[in-house]
């Protein structure tokens, strides 16, 4: 039989909240329609924004939001979202659909939506196509409590106090869309933005993010590392809080993508083996960072994350629409885990995106919403905000799929709280067959009961539609049983399983 073996006396560090991050970009529908509809809405709303989405991801305890971009940051000019809404300036977002973007959600509206939920704030800065001096007044514009053009422009815009920048990007995937840069050129540009991205308020230091690699590009991120930290006096050290990195899931390849539902068991098991890649990632780039970086200062920022199908069919091209099955809340749960055990250096994670995009949690059609598979992920695993990473190992697991495409059976991470109360977080990765586990306790004689324990489950192909909405959704798990001073678990296929023992 498989065993999980927790070993309460080995604390492995913090589970940052921020990994259960997320974005919200200005592409297709996920800020309008999906999270903005306008404060003259007949769509219920607060200030504009949408009181059912608004609800339901305070329900997921979501920690930070990532805006406006994406690409989309690289040629955002943030002048043209603030002020009377009448006279901001229209564009096309050649970027995402060639629609118009009239700029109606901009600044002022962002940090709105971040007090309605109450999350902190993750603003991307166009260093691409934008100035020194255009992101050094845009931060002066939201930070500044004082006298001062862009202070007082604020205020003019009827926003009297400061507002609280928690991080900020300088740039994004400035390999490609921000601009086709080279790793050293993109360096010393970081270098000459940072300087600039003031903290007008040392209570409340802005963490700046430095734009990381694609994928595998290590190149990249060795020498990013190599140029920023060259001739670096001691004094500079902090310009630099976090290093991003970006991996998307495409089970069938960049240019084809594949269908969100119609897959067979082959691509069920290669979607999940593409997704255990980011364990390979997160470790290889940490190796290169440790070179530099050995106190685990620098965060590794894994600000898009997750599966990119191809658009439901119908829909247009650029907004990148697409549905989620119980195959994304297993890509989900997988890639959590990973973040989870790997807290040392992962501090934030933000799922691309938040809602009508790629692999959101919510879907909007007019006034209709669904919460997606990955929803009820994030809903169990908020459990983890916060809370310490216990050491665990796995043993007795073997391997499923089909083919080159094998991956483990199971996958887990394991936390304690501030409560003592110890959340288990398990995969079962097979397309049909159970999975027993045994939980247990290494050098613990304390009885351990299930406080609570939920399953998201289904058969493979299996989503939400806005007929019906309820398809998918966690449910009371029941298939465990005591034994000694662990518990025996029953794991359904397909399944992402949630217990709270204590």
């Amino acid at each position: 039989m498989a065993k999980l073996m927790i070993n309460r006396n080995k604390k492995e560090g913090t589970i940052a909240p921020e990994i259960y991050g997320h974005f919200s970009e200005h592409l297709g529908r996920c800020i309008y329609e999906g999270l903005y509809v306008g404060e003259n809405s007949e769509i219920p709303n607060v200030n504009g924004m949408r009181t059912d989405v608004v609800e339901a991801l305070k329900e997921i305890k979501i920690p930070v939001l990532r805006w406006p971009g994406g690409c989309f940051a690289d040629e955002y000019h943030w002048k043209d979202g603030i002020g009377p809404k009448e006279n901001r300036k229209k564009m096309v977002n050649t970027h995402w659909g060639g629609v118009v973007e009239d700029n109606s959600f901009g600044t002022h509206e962002f940090f709105e939506l971040c007090r309605q939920l109450g999350c902190k704030t993750y603003i991307n800065g166009n260093l691409g196509s934008g100035t020194v001096q255009e992101m050094s007044e845009w931060v002066e514009y939201m930070t500044f409590n004082g006298v001062s053009p862009m202070a007082d422009l604020r205020k003019k815009n009827g926003h009297e106090e400061p507002w609280t920048i928690d991080y900020f990007g300088v740039g994004n995937e400035n390999w490609g869309c921000g601009g086709n840069m080279r790793p050293q050129y993109y360096a010393d540009e970081y270098r000459r933005y940072q300087t600039y991205v003031r903290n007008y308020d040392p209570q409340k230091p802005i963490q700046k993010i430095c734009g990381g690699a694609n994928v595998d590009d290590y190149d990249w991120t060795r020498k990013v590392l190599e140029t920023t930290h060259d001739h670096t006096v001691p004094e500079f050290h902090g310009f630099m809080d976090g290093l991003s990195l970006h991996y998307y899931v495409h089970p069938e390849g960049w240019e084809i993508k594949g269908s969100a539902t119609d897959f067979d068991e082959e691509v069920w098991y290669k979607t999940l083996k593409k997704a255990l890649y980011m364990e390979t990632l997160v470790e290889r780039h940490g190796k290169i960072m440790d070179q530099y970086d050995p106190d685990k200062k620098i965060g590794m920022i894994v600000d898009e994350w997750g599966c990119w199908f191809t658009v439901e069919p119908g829909t247009n091209p650029g907004f990148l629409y697409q549905q989620n099955t119980i195959r994304d809340a297993l890509v989900a749960g997988i890639t959590l885990n990973i973040f989870n055990k790997h807290c040392d250096r992962v501090k934030m994670a933000n799922l691309a995106q938040m809602v009508n995009v790629l692999q959101s949690v919510i879907l909007t059609e007019g006034p209709k919403m669904i919460k997606t598979p990955t929803y009820h992920v994030f809903h169990m695993y908020r459990h983890h905000q916060g809370a310490t990473l216990l050491n665990s190992t796995l043993t007795g697991v073997g391997e499923t799929g089909i083919g080159e495409w094998k991956v483990p059976e199971v996958t887990e991470s394991v936390s304690e709280d501030a409560e003592h109360i110890i959340t288990v977080t398990l995969n079962n990765l097979s397309a049909d067959e159970e999975k027993e586990i045994e939980i247990a306790f290494a050098g613990d004689e304390h009885v351990y009961s299930v406080k609570e324990a939920k399953v998201v489950s289904a058969e493979m192909h299996a989503h939400n539609t806005f007929d019906v909405p309820e398809l998918v959704k966690e449910e009371e798990f029941t298939a465990y049983k005591k034994c000694g001073n662990g518990i025996k678990v029953m794991l359904p296929p397909c399944s992402v399983v949630e217990l709270r023992l204590q």
